[in-house]
């Protein structure tokens, strides 16, 4: 199990998940490889050039301090020093008594380490650059400076090493980002393809990439080409049957209203409901991504809702939060139907409806409150579905319905890449329906 702090931290996308799975490993391993590689080889190499050195210094101070003065002394520590190319002080006055060395000098503390190892007398050692090396030396007539160059006691440090696998490490990860990108371009296309789908858009896709994501790009097409088939033929079934029944129905309700009898009331209110029962199959039936896109400002579309209802002498109020609403790509005839049919339940179900629009981070809420006896909770994923009556509940002896109404808000929250949330009112104590679309 991956701990959840690792997960956060994890990149999101797969194209960055695969260049960390293909890149940490081998940049871990080559790193590895080739610091202790070049820590090895130089180590060897300073051991054996420092014990030369060590060599020539060892002869140095033996033959300085076999001299009975300081003077005689000085004399040979210069005749000496020209033949081993060393530029020898003698005597010098002040010494460190410290090492120095720079902290990114990574054969320092191997030089210094052999050399006290084999020059008991030695003071101090200073590593000033890569070309130059100053010790102190103890003798016995005094202290003698010996400069000579850093090359004679190790090769130059590995950074060429270091920085040739750094510019390789960055050159095969451009390659492999540029080769990850190309192969994984299918998958995002595949992706794009099967979200505008879920919007109610068939775009255009073309297989393509290796063999695998072209099995699944073909499986795709073959699901969306169902289910394009599907709802064609539910479309055309179910509208046909309404249509078919519309006439007889309008000949029936022509005929009873002609009759003169207080008992064909009934009779007419019943021809009415079976309309309206109509005008619902009709409308879940319909193809919402069929409506075009419009840019609408939602404000001034639900507006012109509430005002419609207002009119038709209903008790509909509007509520609009987070600031002006910017204008949007819409259905905007979806929209509309969708907004209607919540106010209608809400009207259906309870005396009073609040229509709401709150615009918050990347999401456009649309609500729809009422103050009637809401949903059961758990059953509001039983209510979106079509044909669910929740009689319990939503009590239908206040109007006649087949449970389409949530269905068809579903679809069109569907359509537009949003989604559909059932839940209490806080304020009215009925249902809360809220239409979620992403801006």
């Amino acid at each position: 199990m991956i701990p959840n702090w690792l997960r956060r931290t994890l990149p999101k996308g797969l194209l960055a998940r695969a260049l960390l799975i293909l890149v940490l490993p081998v940049v871990t391993l080559l790193l590895i490889i080739s610091v202790s590689f070049a820590q090895r080889h130089f180590e060897g190499v300073t051991r054996q050039m420092t014990a030369s050195v060590v060599l020539e210094l060892r002869y140095l101070i033996d033959r300085v301090d076999a001299q009975p003065n300081p003077e005689k002394a000085a004399a040979e520590a210069q005749s000496i020093a020209g033949p081993l190319n060393f530029d020898i002080a003698f005597p010098v006055a002040d010494a460190p008594d410290e090492d120095f060395r720079r902290y990114y000098d990574l054969s320092a503390g191997a030089v210094i380490s052999y050399l006290r190892d084999g020059l008991p007398e030695l003071r101090a050692v200073h590593l000033l650059t890569d070309r130059e090396l100053l010790i102190w030396i103890e003798l016995q007539h005094g202290v003698m400076q010996v400069s000579f160059d850093r090359l004679r006691l190790s090769a130059s440090n590995p950074h060429q090493l270091l920085v040739m696998i750094v510019v390789l490490g960055a050159l095969m990860l451009g390659v492999a980002w540029v080769f990850l990108r190309n192969q994984l371009g299918p998958i995002n296309r595949l992706a794009d393809v099967a979200t505008e789908f879920g919007r109610g858009r068939s775009v255009d896709y073309q297989p393509r990439g290796a063999q695998e994501i072209r099995a699944a790009g073909t499986a795709f097409l073959d699901m969306r080409g169902r289910i394009e088939r599907q709802t064609q033929a539910r479309t055309m079934m179910l509208s046909g049957v309404s249509h078919d029944l519309r006439t007889p129905l309008t000949r029936l309700r022509l005929g009873l209203s002609m009759l003169d009898d207080a008992d064909t009331d009934p009779l007419i209110r019943d021809v009415d409901d079976m309309q309206r029962l109509l005008d619902s199959f009709l409308d879940f039936a319909r193809d919402e991504a069929s409506d075009e896109i419009e840019t609408t400002n939602p404000e001034a579309l639900l507006r012109d809702i509430v005002e419609d209802c207002r009119r038709g002498g209903q008790d509909v109020t509007l509520r609009v939060e987070g600031g002006p609403i910017p204008d949007m790509p819409l259905r905007t005839g979806a929209i509309r139907r969708a907004v209607e049919n919540l106010v209608g339940n809400a009207l259906r179900y309870g005396s009073r409806a609040e229509v709401g629009l709150l615009r918050g981070g990347k999401a456009l809420t649309i609500s729809v409150e009422d103050d009637g006896p809401g949903i059961e909770p758990g059953r509001e994923d039983e209510a979106m579905r079509p044909f669910a009556r929740l009689d319990p509940a939503r009590n239908q002896d206040r109007g006649s319905g087949v449970g389409l109404g949530l269905a068809i808000v579903a679809d069109v929250a569907r359509v537009h890449g949003g989604t559909l949330r059932l839940s209490r009112s806080v304020e009215h104590g009925g249902l809360r329906a809220d239409i979620v679309l992403p801006v």
